[in-house]
């Protein structure tokens, strides 16, 4: 099972979170997502386990617990909603040197 967990210390590392889920059963990985440009934390990662029932249980007892200082969010990470490609059309999110709404180079 894949569980997401939010609100983690920025100083909190995948070794840390690792050895916390480990006290529930087997982990088979831990990401703690950066930002590209800063290389700092995000403050959210995800854990997998492999049994389910164990991490049911690291759900339910690490929700709302304090890790470092902070009191975490832990919860069965969603399916990730496809991203549209806005690239070059202009409208919405001002794609590629638009901005946005129009789909033209607002420029001229």
């Amino acid at each position: 099972m894949n569980i997401f967990v939010a609100k983690l210390n920025f100083d909190t590392n995948e070794a840390d979170l690792q050895y916390t889920f480990e006290e529930f059963g087997a982990v088979d990985s831990v990401k703690i997502i950066m930002d590209k440009f800063t290389g700092r934390s995000k403050g959210f990662g995800f854990v997998e386990m492999p049994n389910d029932d164990e991490a049911r249980n690291a759900i339910s007892e690490l929700n709302d617990s304090e890790l470092d200082g902070r009191t975490i969010v832990v919860k069965e990470a969603e399916p990730r909603e496809p991203r549209r490609n806005n690239f070059n059309r202009g409208g919405g999110g001002g794609g590629y040197n638009r901005g946005g709404g129009g789909g033209y180079d607002r420029r001229y």
